[in-house]
């Protein structure tokens, strides 16, 4: 499989055994087969879908929106998103593409004001 595969396979090992949990606990709580969960882990099997990746990030106590990402998905909420306003979210994606964190951060916080003003 892709290098990227096996990268989020090792990270989830890694998080998972720091965590206490063993194959087949942890296995049992996403609601896969300790099997199918150690190819993941050794990035010989497509990464899992978007929910069950958001499941392992939570039980794990990570962000499932990098999680999602790193495996090369996307959230599931974000098609009805950009839907929603198909010109504007798309073209709000491409000016916000470059800027950096704190930048990010800053553009966050200035929507979450406007919603909050709305209301």
């Amino acid at each position: 499989m892709g290098k990227k595969h096996g990268i989020f396979g090792q990270m989830l090992r890694e998080k998972r055994i720091e965590k206490g949990y063993s194959l087949r606990r942890f296995a049992q709580q996403v609601g896969v087969s300790p099997t199918y969960l150690s190819q993941v882990e050794q990035g010989n099997v497509q990464p899992p879908t978007a929910d069950r990746v958001k499941r392992m990030a939570e039980i794990l106590g990570e962000n499932p929106d990098e999680w999602i990402s790193l495996v090369g998905r996307v959230p599931e909420d974000l098609p009805e998103i950009i839907h929603s306003h198909p010109r504007e979210i798309p073209e709000l994606l491409r000016e916000a593409s470059g800027l950096t964190a704190q930048q990010l951060q800053r553009l966050r916080e200035a929507a979450r004001k406007m919603k909050e003003e709305e209301r």
